[in-house]
């Protein structure tokens, strides 16, 4: 099937077959890679993505799905000069990674959260991103770097 979609702002079309999953058209067929495949079953969020500007796991969504649609990955999350986004810089000072496997889907997810909450408190950040699996951190640094991007985005 043809399926044409947004990814980054910049238009893509391809052939896909109709049971390709979009986090894989995203990094097989884009050939973005920063979309991590964890788990296959919907249970860690490595592969979070925004899609109409909402977080899902793309491991749940057919690519053909999201014809028409418009994707941004963690690689268009940054400013074209390279600034990066507020979420990004955040987990990057106050260390809120480690290996980094789930980095991306947990930036994806909690700059989805803080579309809906601006203002969150330690326990909505909590909530919000329990859909999203870290097996590294303990998450103390994670839930510490959506709070500050908050704060700077207030």
């Amino acid at each position: 099937m043809e399926i044409t979609v947004t990814v980054n702002g910049t238009p893509q079309t391809h052939d896909v077959e109709p049971r390709l999953l979009l986090v894989q058209y995203i990094r097989e067929v884009v050939g973005l890679t920063g979309t991590n495949i964890g788990c296959d079953t919907s249970s860690c969020g490595a592969c979070s993505l925004h899609l109409n500007g909402e977080a899902v796991k793309s491991c749940t969504v057919l690519a053909v799905q999201a014809d028409g649609q418009d994707i941004r990955t963690i690689e268009g999350m940054a400013a074209a000069d390279g600034t990066l986004h507020p979420m990004q810089q955040a987990f990057m000072e106050n260390h809120g990674l480690q290996c980094g496997y789930c980095t991306p889907g947990m930036v994806m997810a909690a700059t989805s959260l803080l579309q809906e909450n601006p203002n969150p408190t330690e326990e909505d950040v909590r909530l919000g991103l329990e859909g999203n699996l870290c097996r590294c951190t303990g998450y103390h640094n994670i839930v510490k770097s959506v709070l500050a991007a908050a704060s700077a985005n207030a």
